[in-house]
């Protein structure tokens, strides 16, 4: 088949779709599928046009204020020109690419929303209001709707009507790739967060936590608005030497501080899934999320649910007490998630 997956960013960029989509492209170019990821650099910087790993990859300019919305007039003009795909597979109801791939004309249109429910900000949670009207046309233009979590199954019928179309299928994990990992060497024990920095993410409640935890360090790896103000909560909290903030991580070096930890924290109060704590639990790592989105699908022996907004104090109690006590039966490899991908495209 050829088959074009259409996305806001990709890689080398790092983030939850990111990892979706460029997981998804990988497995089906192995397999002997034509596939093209249509994507956007609002740096300007990256290749317009390679190869990765049997994924013709092509990215066009936007406008990404904040790091959302991903608006290219290039990728807009591109998608009506563009013809011969057996399947067009757009990924994430919250920028642009999607609504533009919704234009196209190949047999079979399949999307992925990453759907929430809410803006990262009340300012873009304001503008989801108008933005449904144009969301419901990705909606009804899909032949098929792939949600990665029953979570996000039940808000997007809910919200756009569609439970004729609405399938479920998770985000894997490349489990392979996390044996015999070796953890860095510590001193502390290490508290560990990956992913956007954003208000609504949570890390300022694992910052609160640390002064109630003498012997723990947080590591916070990844990038985004936020940085600055979780910077000034360390040094109010009195615990800026034990925040380490990493930036973005090459992915052996990533899987290496999964490996690390003796807690992973994801307290976000939106997620469609949740693929760091996927990926922490692969490396054994027990872990905390906030209750309320699809995090609370992780939760079980090996993670704690817990309730938002969250003291300090409390919150260090379920640190010391995380344990892990075996691997989730609901997280998949990315191989079988694949296959239940194919059988999407299949008409199934």
């Amino acid at each position: 088949m050829r088959i074009a997956q259409v996305c806001p960013r990709y890689s080398p960029y790092i983030g939850g779709v990111e990892t979706h989509v460029e997981e998804l492209s990988r497995r089906l170019a192995r397999k002997g599928h034509e596939v093209t990821v249509m994507t956007t650099d609002p740096s300007g910087k990256l290749p317009k046009a390679e190869m990765i790993e049997g994924v013709k990859v092509q990215r066009f300019p936007a406008l990404a204020p904040g790091d959302a919305y991903y608006l290219s007039s290039g990728l807009r003009s591109y998608l009506k020109k563009s013809g011969g795909f057996d399947i067009v597979h757009a990924h994430g109801y919250h920028a642009f690419p999607a609504y533009f791939a919704a234009a196209t004309k190949a047999p079979r249109f399949i999307f992925t929303p990453h759907y929430h429910g809410h803006g990262h900000t009340p300012f873009r949670d304001l503008l989801l209001r108008p933005y449904a009207f144009m969301g419901r046309r990705i909606f009804n233009r899909a032949d098929r709707i792939i949600c990665v979590s029953e979570f996000e199954r039940r808000l997007v019928c809910r919200d756009f009507k569609c439970d004729g179309k609405a399938v479920v299928i998770p985000n894997g994990v490349n489990k392979a790739e996390f044996k015999g990992v070796e953890p860095y060497p510590k001193g502390l024990k290490v508290i560990l967060y990956v992913g956007r920095l954003e208000e609504y993410k949570g890390v300022q409640y694992a910052i609160r936590a640390l002064p109630f935890l003498p012997w723990h360090r947080l590591h916070v790896i990844g990038r985004g608005p936020y940085k600055d103000t979780l910077e000034k909560e360390a040094v109010a909290a009195g615990v800026k030497d034990r925040v380490a903030f990493m930036a973005e991580q090459a992915r052996a070096d990533l899987l290496r501080w999964y490996a690390t930890a003796d807690v992973f924290v994801m307290l976000s109060k939106f997620e469609a899934y949740g693929i760091t704590v996927a990926e922490a639990l692969t490396a054994g790592a027990p872990c905390i999320v906030a209750n309320g989105s699809a995090l609370s699908e992780f939760v079980g022996d090996s993670c704690q649910g817990v309730d938002l907004p969250v003291g300090g104090e409390k919150l260090a109690e379920y640190v010391k007490d995380a344990q892990f006590k075996g691997q989730p039966r609901n997280v998949l490899d990315w191989d079988e998630a694949v296959e239940k991908v194919l059988k999407v495209y299949g008409g199934e």
